[in-house]
């Protein structure tokens, strides 16, 4: 190793001692009870430790193994990511059978990562379930202590739902966060520069879930926040509310939404008050609740004019002529549009104007003006493109797709349906990929081309179940049962049940009672 790796190395090491130096200050009274408790415990023994980020969980167990009463100790980290896990005690005595235990070591299981599992919403997560039932076989087959590492929100959910095993507990250890943690993890959501809404699902996962972590920090579960800490709160709730939106969870996102708009009442702001009756309003859109939706938005709008607020005007028009379009009143959402537009424009907005273009290209499409429909996406596309906005493509491209269909030019159809396609991959949009596949599935059903036909259909049916869609589920279904007594394919009632985890034969009764309805 060269001389300059060698003083890098001391560096970063120096660097680490000194933050686990300064968690544990942090943390001394807790810490110190956290050594006791671990030194005098024998046999099985459950404790239970509190800590929201995993970077402090990091030098919480690197404190541990450093700890001079903690050097008789074996310290073991068993991870358990599986969002689907459900018998824990199993993969424990599996994980153990393959640990080889240091002569004279007290051995001590840390676990990791059960929030996962455990969850944020439902009753009874299975993993708890199992939990509960089997927590008697734990004195016999996990014969050394153990400690659970989670985060606030996943302590309260175990001993809601795991009450047996919680009652278990010999130790609950609360270790606070921090101040360099807290504001990494700000840095990571809250001042993030990218919108939660526009990021691929995996990285908005890991966003949520540092979210939910944040969360406990300002709002502990059980205590009412600070008045300090009121706006951090709404800004998370905010953030949570449209998350769960974009992933087409409108109860999840209410129940966050609901809150932010408690503390908005506390803080007497007009402005976040309004951010949330809108962000209501689309939550039920999305369960296509359109009156309330409807009543929510004008709420919005009375808001927005009160504080002679034209930007706010703009989008609870756009929103209100979004309900109309989908209600299938196509020339009251005309008027909602062009009103937008006009403001737009007035306020030289050009940016939001493309959204606008895009919508009334979709009126104009449902009123079957196809030229003007592709006039008004053609603007929406020239501005999105001008202004960087490769994502925002995606959707007119789609659209100029349909329209192209319509006019049988169909290798433009297709090239359009490519390229909206290309563009969702690329910014991991799987759930808008669904409606593309169904346009290519109609396309090749279109010229012939029945195989494609179907492994299109297929894909949009698959994508619709895996985001719990219901209503564009059942559209796609009817689609498939009208294919299916077209084709007569059998391999496609095979494909069905395999994706909706059924018989055969219940898709095909299925399909007999959409033909028949």
């Amino acid at each position: 190793m060269s001389s300059s790796n060698k003083l890098s190395n001391q560096h970063n090491n120096s660097e680490l001692q000194a933050e686990i130096a300064k968690f544990i200050a942090y943390n001394q009274d807790e810490f110190a009870e956290l050594v006791t408790f671990i030194d005098f415990a024998e046999k099985f023994t459950l404790g239970f430790i509190e800590i929201n980020f995993p970077p402090d969980i990091d030098l919480l167990i690197a404190g541990l193994r450093q700890e001079p009463q903690c050097q008789s100790i074996q310290f073991v980290v068993l991870d358990f990511p599986d969002a689907n896990l459900r018998f824990l005690r199993d993969e424990l005595v599996q994980q153990l059978a393959k640990i080889p235990q240091e002569n004279n070591k007290k051995l001590v299981l840390l676990i990791r990562n059960l929030e996962k599992s455990i969850g944020v919403f439902g009753d009874y997560p299975p993993v708890l379930q199992d939990l509960n039932f089997v927590r008697d076989s734990y004195r016999q087959t996990v014969p050394h202590p153990l400690l659970f590492i989670l985060p606030d929100y996943a302590i309260s959910r175990l001993a809601k739902f795991a009450p047996d095993f919680w009652a278990w507990k010999s130790g609950l250890f609360r270790f606070k966060t921090t101040e360099s943690t807290r504001d990494e993890a700000i840095a990571n959501t809250l001042n993030a520069d990218t919108d939660i809404e526009r990021l691929p699902t995996p990285e908005q996962q890991e966003r949520i879930d540092l979210l939910h972590r944040l969360l406990m920090e300002y709002s502990p579960t059980g205590e009412t926040p600070s008045l300090a800490n009121l706006r951090n709160c709404y800004n998370i709730l905010m953030e949570l509310g449209k998350a769960y939106l974009s992933q087409f969870k409108p109860i999840q996102a209410r129940e966050y939404l609901e809150k932010a708009g408690e503390i908005t009442k506390k803080l007497s702001n007009d402005s976040l008050q309004r951010q949330v009756i809108h962000h209501l309003g689309k939550s039920y859109q999305q369960q296509r609740q359109f009156e309330k939706a409807n009543s929510y938005h004008e709420q919005a709008l009375d808001i927005g004019k009160k504080q002679k607020n034209s930007r706010a005007v703009a989008i609870s028009l756009f929103s209100l002529g979004n309900v109309s379009l989908e209600m299938r009143k196509f020339h009251q959402a005309q008027d909602y549009y062009q009103q937008t537009l006009d403001i737009e424009i007035e306020s030289g907005d050009r940016y939001s104007c493309a959204s606008t273009y895009h919508q009334l290209g979709m009126v104009a499409q449902e009123l079957q003006e196809f030229k003007e429909a592709r006039h008004n996406y053609q603007q929406a596309l020239d501005i999105t493109i001008e202004y960087g906005d490769r994502y925002g493509c995606a959707s007119t491209y789609h659209q100029l797709g349909r329209v192209a269909q319509k006019l049988r030019e169909f290798e433009q159809a297709r090239r359009n349906y490519q390229q909206a396609l290309d563009i969702k991959i690329e910014y991991g949009d799987r759930y808008g990929c669904a409606s593309t596949y169904f346009q290519f599935g109609k396309l090749a059903e279109e010229l012939g081309e029945v195989e494609e036909a179907k492994a299109n259909y297929l894909q949009a049916v698959q994508i619709t179940a895996e985001f719990n869609d219901d209503y564009r589920l059942e559209f796609s279904l009817g689609n498939l049962a009208r294919f299916y007594q077209v084709t007569k394919d059998e391999s496609l009632l095979a494909a069905v049940s395999e994706i909706l985890g059924v018989s055969v034969e219940e898709v095909r009764q299925s399909f007999d009672e959409i033909r028949n309805s």
